[in-house]
């Protein structure tokens, strides 16, 4: 198994824990340890206590050697937009819709 839950064996491990299994049974049903179970089930619980003390959740990535100017952020803003507007019209282009 891979060191990260997908997608699907975390609605999983959601739904079953609503049905009132334990972290055994949704380990043993999954191929994971009970203690996998638990330190999901702990890290979810951590990030919620995080955010209820008002600490912003932790950003992905490596962060920004130096902070951004408005000016650049409204570009980069725009050009992505712009870039997002092009896909949807091929899209609706190749649908037929357009």
């Amino acid at each position: 198994m891979g060191k990260h839950l997908t997608t699907w064996e975390r609605i999983e491990i959601e739904q079953m824990k609503q049905e009132g299994k334990t972290n055994a049974e949704i380990g043993e049903r999954l191929g994971y340890s009970k203690t996998r179970i638990c330190d999901y089930f702990q890290g979810i619980r951590k990030k919620a206590l995080a955010v209820a003390n008002g600490k912003p959740p932790k950003t992905k990535g490596r962060p920004r050697k130096s902070p951004m100017s408005p000016h650049l952020e409204n570009e980069l803003r725009i050009k992505e937009l712009e870039r997002e507007n092009e896909l949807l019209r091929s899209f609706l282009h190749a649908a037929g819709r357009r």
